[in-house]
């Protein structure tokens, strides 16, 4: 069941950041000024970019976001992104097998991480921790596509991944408030929850310490979460300070 349905985040330079999100990744846009709106045909996820051209610059890493991720259908749709943005100059930073996916990791030009990955079907997970980090074979990956093509319509949210100050306040509030299960403990100073039994919703780290970005900076705002019924609607402040809306 999809679970997170969207994001916002503050963002300084406009045009670099459409250049990326509209124009390379190919989502649709509605503009409201501040406010642009990005979303595949599909509209499996919004992705909310408030423009506030004062806002000073999220250093990197602090308290905040780590990466979020969009979830693509399978291993043909990832191969032709990658070559879109291979293609397109973006920065790539690398890509990993964690046994219950194959992920590739990017960031926009404002330094936001994104992860773009796809999911193996859920027999061949892992058994033991049940996710791992190991090389990814990118030449096999690429040879499930010979063309570069942007986002597929079916696209969506799958997971954040926050870096956060402590993981025991971590826990409290996405296991506690948000009754998520705690899916992974041993990856060292990182905790991961989801619903449903999916292997994350949410994966939270202690690896940028406990540095703060200035107060307005560029980066999340807030995201939004379809929440089971056990947990109460309403808006709640999460360990990084965004908010997470649970209608």
């Amino acid at each position: 069941m999809r679970r997170l349905l969207g994001l916002t985040l503050r963002v300084r330079d406009l045009k670099a950041q459409l250049s990326f999100y509209r124009d390379l990744l190919g989502l649709e846009v509605e503009a409201d000024p501040p406010r642009y709106r990005l979303f595949p045909r599909g509209r499996g996820f919004l992705l909310d970019l408030i423009h506030d051209p004062e806002a000073p610059l999220r250093p990197y890493p602090s308290v905040g976001l780590y990466h979020f991720a969009l979830l693509l259908p399978d291993g043909k749709a990832l191969a032709t992104v990658f070559r879109r943005l291979l293609e397109g100059k973006a920065h790539f930073e690398g890509a990993a097998d964690h046994g219950v996916s194959e992920a590739l990791y990017f960031r926009d030009p404002e330094g936001n991480g994104l992860e773009l990955y796809r999911d193996r079907p859920r027999g061949e997970w892992p058994e033991g921790p049940l996710m791992f980090t190991a090389p990814l074979n990118l030449e096999s990956l690429l040879a499930e596509n010979p063309r570069p093509a942007p986002l597929p319509p079916e696209t969506l949210l799958g997971h954040l991944h926050l870096h956060v100050p402590d993981l025991a306040e971590a826990e409290a509030f996405f296991a506690g408030r948000l009754r998520m299960a705690v899916t992974l403990r041993t990856y060292p100073g990182a905790l991961f929850f989801a619903w449903d039994g999916y292997h994350h919703h949410v994966g939270a780290n202690t690896w940028a310490g406990r540095r703060l970005a200035p107060e307005g900076s560029t980066g999340l705002v807030g995201y939004a979460l379809k929440a089971p019924p056990e947990v109460p609607p309403g808006l709640y402040r999460d360990p990084t300070g965004a908010l997470a809306e649970a209608p």
